[in-house]
Formats: C-alpha cells, sequence, structure tokens
C-alpha cells in the first residue's frame, strides 16, 4: 500500500514507520528524516501523489503544565485534521485513521470503565480541541467506498517514550523512595507495540467505520508499574505510604513555586482511568493483543535503562 503518515517523525510515528515499512511509506510533517519514501510540508499538501490510507497522526499534545494558549490546540488538533481529511475525500484513498484520545471524551473515569458509547464532556482546551476534531470527521458525508476509524488511545508508551514514565522512573532510578502507595489506582495504558499491530489490522481489514477505543488489554496500577521499575533495575521496590493529605499539600505547593511535582502531575500519577477495548477486539475477531499489559510496560521501562 502506499500510506500517507501526518506526523511521522514523533514517537508513535516512528514506530508505525517502522512497522509498516513494507509499504511506501509518504511523510507530512514539519520536520524531515529519512524513514519515508518521500516528505510532505502542510503547505505543499497539494502536492503529495496518490495513496491508499491515511494515518493522521500530528497534533498538538496535552500541556501538563498548563502554560499553552488554549487557542493553539483548536489550530493544530482542530485546522490540520479538517486539512488532511478534506483532502482525504477529494483523494482516491480508501482508509483515514485519526489519532484523537481518550480525553476528548473525560479527563476523570472515576469508578467506571470508559468505552465508546460514553457523553464526551472534556474539560481541556486539548480534549475540546480532540473532540472538535472528531465531529468534524463525522460531520462529513463518506463516499460508500471510503472507510474513517477514529482512534481514541490511552497513555501511549514504547521505547523512546518521553513523559510522566520518564519522571517517575528517574525517581526510582535515584533510590528515592515512592512516595504514593497510599494511592492506589487502575489505569489503561496503550503500548506502541500493540498500537501498531492495530493499524496493521485495520489497513487490511474492512470493518465498520467509527470510533474506536485502543488499549491494553489489562489494566496496570501506578504501584504495580513502580515494582516493575524496581524489577528492571533489579532492586527491591521502596514504596513508602505517607498519608494523601501531606502529599496533596506538597503538590499544592508545587503550583505556585514552579517545581514538576504539583496538583495536576499528582492526579496524572494516582488516579484511575480504566478504558474498555471490547469493541475494536471485537471488530478485528481478535481475543487477545499480542503484548500483555506487564510484558508491554516493562520492555518500556527497560529501554530507559
Amino acid at each position: 500500500m502506499e500510506i500517507l503518515i501526518s506526523g511521522y517523525s514523533g514517537f508513535v510515528g516512528s514506530h508505525l514507520t517502522d512497522a509498516l515499512k513494507m509499504h511506501t511509506l509518504l511523510g507530512l510533517d514539519i520536520s524531515k528524516n529519512d524513514t519515508v519514501e518521500s516528505h510532505f510540508n502542510w503547505n505543499n499538501l497539494h502536492r503529495v501523489p496518490n495513496y491508499d490510507a491515511v494515518i493522521h497522526l500530528a497534533g498538538k499534545a496535552h500541556d501538563t503544565a498548563n502554560t499553552a494558549d488554549p487557542e493553539s490546540y483548536f489550530e493544530v488538533n482542530l485546522g490540520l485534521t479538517q486539512k488532511i481529511f478534506d483532502h482525504f475525500i477529494q483523494s482516491s484513498a480508501k482508509i483515514f485513521i485519526f489519532f484523537s484520545s481518550v480525553k476528548a471524551v473525560a479527563d476523570s473515569v472515576d469508578q467506571n470503565i470508559l468505552e465508546e458509547n460514553a457523553a464526551p464532556n472534556p474539560l481541556t482546551p486539548y480534549g475540546q480541541s480532540k473532540l472538535a476534531a472528531e465531529n468534524y470527521i463525522l460531520g462529513k458525508k463518506l463516499p460508500s467506498e471510503k472507510k474513517v476509524y477514529i482512534f481514541r488511545p490511552a497513555m501511549i508508551h514504547g521505547p523512546g517514550n518521553k513523559g510522566n514514565l520518564n519522571l517517575l522512573f528517574g525517581i526510582v532510578q535515584k533510590g528515592i523512595p515512592y512516595p504514593l502507595g497510599a494511592f492506589p489506582n487502575e489505569r489503561s495504558f496503550m503500548s506502541v507495540d500493540n498500537l501498531t499491530f492495530l493499524i496493521e489490522k485495520i489497513l487490511r481489514s474492512n470493518i465498520p467505520s467509527g470510533v474506536y477505543n485502543v488499549c491494553d488489554d489489562e489494566p496496570l496500577s501506578t504501584l504495580v508499574v513502580v515494582e516493575l521499575m524496581y524489577r528492571s533495575l533489579g532492586r527491591k521496590a521502596r514504596i513508602m505510604n505517607i498519608h494523601k493529605s501531606i502529599i496533596q499539600r506538597l503538590a499544592s505547593v508545587g503550583d505556585y513555586v514552579g517545581i514538576p511535582f504539583n496538583t495536576e502531575r499528582l492526579k496524572k500519577m494516582t488516579e484511575s482511568y480504566v478504558v474498555s477495548n471490547k469493541k475494536i477486539k471485537a471488530a478485528l475477531a481478535i481475543k487477545a493483543l499480542p503484548l500483555n499489559a506487564n510484558d508491554g510496560m516493562l520492555k518500556t521501562i527497560t529501554s530507559f535503562i
């Protein structure tokens, strides 16, 4: 196949171009590397030759420090989606895969399991911009031969990952006891290996268009993630059970003095957020993803060393 990938030079894009290298890959991005046959930027999108499928990864990620201009999320996450989706509609391509986010639906899940039919209520400009992009796609009338898949991934991780997992690993690696043992939780993650597996299956299948949650089969608690980090280092886990109220006060201080540990970071590390992937597995007729959540997380953690 000939596949156009936007945002191909990013974390997910680099894994995807490797997984799909048996195809002819066209890259659409602001930066250029040699993992694709041909590179295009957003100003010369009209010059892209015929292709069979689009994977739209490009977007503005959630800024946990909350310093980004809210309008910038819409300029990128909605604006670029409109541009590339309109190009897809006019092209001969048959498949469009858009990377949205579970945050387009809910910022927190509490005790429930997030499914595709949940009523969207994003509270951040990031989630709102992703939902606006989804609505733009779903509001267009599709020619009968075209298929559109909106992916809502849980937190994606893998070798080359940067973000909260790296921060947490840095704490463990320095021998600092993990202080959040009093915060039990369950979170869904998405191993980049399982993600590329699903993409490959989608490209070879003919499942109905629609919105699909994508995540590993099993949720993990942050405490399990910490234990896996200690295991990767060959050390015994050091976990402290400091009272929640003390930790919450410390995080509040971080909001004012600008240290990495703040209320937003605390929430990310301790909240429960469980997502269902039953719909996409049923559509693709698969019982389980190749990597279980523990093994996928351990692979990512080992890559940090």
